[in-house]
């Protein structure tokens, strides 16, 4: 025979006592915080106004200063060694006046200050004729040109003394020397005179009055 179950009365009382007890009550969910409230941008006068927190204002003073005055010139300064220096830088320029003479036979010319000993030598053909240009047949303007350009290379070549003939004239317009009344004025100014130390009618035997010799300067000076 098999075993009859065990009867236990309190577990009846048990689950009645379950059935009849109420339930928790739930908790509502917790709401979310509200959002920020947006940061409001400062306007410019609050800026300004935070910027220029303790500031004061500065004293106007007396005015505007006006600009300072000039200053005085200086003293005209003058020293004897001066006018030598001038002349010096003259003759190293070529704008250094020449001394001229000439007759119907012949023309000369030096610079200011330069040794009279070394225009006895020039006019004596002492120099060694290191080049020569015709100018026969050329026009006054022609020559010009052309004996600028002869210039300019001797003397960027190195050439001391040239010869430059210019004929007598014999056969121009009523005979008259129009190219060597040139040269004498041509060789005195600034153009030539750069070039230039002196020059002399040449002797006989390198053309007579027909040619001048040409001492050149030494190139770069």
């Amino acid at each position: 025979m098999g075993k009859k179950p065990f009867n236990n009365p309190f577990e009846k009382l048990k689950a009645r006592a379950a059935a009849q007890r109420p339930e928790p009550a739930r908790r509502p969910p917790t709401p979310a915080p509200p959002p920020p409230p947006p940061v409001r941008e400062a306007t410019e006068d609050e800026l300004w106004a935070q910027a220029t927190t303790g500031v004061r204002p500065v004293s106007p003073g007396p005015g505007v200063v006006g600009p300072r005055p000039p200053p005085a010139p200086p003293e005209a300064f003058w020293h004897p060694d001066l006018d030598a220096i001038d002349a010096l830088r003259a003759l190293v320029s070529g704008d250094a006046p020449f001394d001229l003479s000439d007759t119907d036979e012949f023309i000369e010319g030096r610079i200011a200050g330069l040794d009279a000993h070394v225009v006895r030598k020039l006019r004596r053909g002492e120099f060694a004729v290191q080049g020569h240009i015709d100018l026969h047949g050329l026009t006054r303007e022609e020559a010009k040109r052309a004996v600028d350009e002869f210039l300019r290379a001797s003397r960027s070549a190195g050439k001391r003394c040239v010869l430059v003939v210019h004929g007598r004239g014999l056969h121009s317009k009523d005979q008259l020397p129009v190219l060597k009344d040139a040269l004498r004025t041509w060789l005195a100014t600034a153009r030539f005179g750069r070039h230039v130390l002196a020059f002399a009618t040449a002797r006989p035997v390198d053309g007579g009055g027909g040619a001048i010799y040409v001492l050149l300067r030494r190139a770069g000076r």
